[in-house]
């Protein structure tokens, strides 16, 4: 099964602020998935994400 990440945890990856992660994750700029409140990040659509923005 694959790992989902909180905001939290994503933004402590990526080294920015858990608002910006919420902003890309309603603008669709990071693909994840509202649980009611609560949004979950795919470790693959995680590394998609790193990867497009490092320009791999």
């Amino acid at each position: 099964m694959e790992q989902l990440f909180n905001i939290e945890e994503v933004a402590e990856i990526l080294g920015v602020k858990a608002e910006t992660v919420r902003t890309w994750l309603r603008s669709g700029k990071i693909k994840g998935t509202k649980l009611g409140k609560l949004w979950r990040v795919k470790e693959s659509e995680l590394q998609k994400f790193i990867k497009k923005c490092n320009g791999k």
